[in-house]
């Protein structure tokens, strides 16, 4: 079968964490690496042992031997990118949050469709074995009717005003960059549209730092809080009428789940090591839409990222928390 040939567009350490799973794919073909500073991108190149470089991204879009981008630069310029990708025929595996907002993510799927061409957000949580074997427990009635779900992602950050977690150019802040995975955990498990969400927001330097969010969803509910400016655990409970399912700490790439019942024994425990480093999962699910021929992933569907967003948007929209350029949504 015929490697895929990948390109990459950003060489930070997002990129870096790709590239290292990205050369433990046997199907993959690492081709070009773009950045703007020619000397960055071949000194990634080289780094990784991708066939060429580019000092710029349009011309890494505009090779037709790349098969699919993967899209690493801040959120900010996930439009731009992924649009220039698409309007050139490439397929596109875009880093989370896969844009600023709503109104944005539509017209990327409008370019996938109008170019038909793959296009899927790098949400890797949901592709690694871990997830999905939670998933089963769910959908197969081993916790009952899901009734609550509680999840946190907030580290502690030091501000640094040159980081993009913190530059409202970048698309800085909390809620997109690590909110999205515990928002993802409940659209999966509760559906896409709450009924009611409430939300506290703490907003310092033109950034969002922390959230605490609640989703309603009539007779079950989850709670949710995310931050840059203080430290959590980082773990997850899903709790059904009939036992509970507890990620581990880091709970969007933990290995290990574990479901209890209703008295609090264990019923049954999962460990699944990953491979490499949790991207690997993303990059075959990839890789086998490709193979298909599919445009969309039955694990990442359009559907739910855009799901997602729009929670996101409502939240922003409720305390006034816009990027620049920005209108009102």
């Amino acid at each position: 079968m015929k490697k895929i040939r990948w390109g990459i567009i950003g060489t930070g350490r997002i990129a870096n964490t790709f590239a290292q799973a990205l050369k433990g794919c046997p199907d993959a073909q690492l081709y070009a690496a773009a950045s703007r500073s020619s000397h960055k991108a071949a000194d990634f190149a080289e780094k990784y042992g991708f066939e060429k470089s580019y000092g710029s991204y349009a011309a890494l879009a505009e090779d037709k031997n790349v098969d699919i981008v993967y899209i690493a630069t801040p959120m900010a310029s996930h439009y731009d990118n992924c649009i220039l990708c698409m309007e050139n025929g490439r397929n596109v595996l875009c880093e989370k949050s896969v844009s600023l907002n709503s109104s944005q993510l539509e017209q990327m799927l409008e370019c996938a469709r109008k170019n038909k061409v793959f296009f899927m957000e790098a949400m890797w949580m949901k592709c690694t074995p871990t997830y999905l074997k939670a998933l089963e427990w769910v959908r197969s009635g081993r916790i009952g009717k899901v009734l609550c779900i509680r999840a946190d992602f907030s580290n502690l950050v030091p501000y640094d005003k040159s980081d993009r977690l913190f530059d409202p150019l970048c698309g800085g802040g909390a809620l997109l960059d690590v909110g999205v995975y515990p928002l993802t955990l409940a659209a999966d498990l509760l559906g896409d549209t709450p009924d009611s969400i409430t939300s506290t927001m703490n907003i310092s330097n033109g950034v969002d730092m922390s959230e605490c969010i609640t989703l309603d969803h009539g007779d079950a509910f989850a709670k949710i809080r995310c931050g840059f400016d203080r430290q959590l655990k980082n773990d997850a409970l899903i709790t059904g009428d009939k036992g509970c399912i507890l990620f581990g700490e880091w709970f969007h790439c933990t290995d290990r789940i574990t479901l209890f019942d209703t008295d609090g024994n264990v019923v049954e425990s999962s460990h699944l090591p990953v491979r490499i480093n949790g991207y690997e999962y993303e990059i075959e699910q990839a890789h086998s839409c490709l193979y298909n021929g599919a445009l969309q992933s039955d694990l990442v569907p359009h559907r739910c990222t855009a799901a997602v967003m729009k929670v996101m948007d409502s939240i922003r929209a409720r305390h006034g928390f816009y990027y620049p350029g920005e209108k009102a949504f």
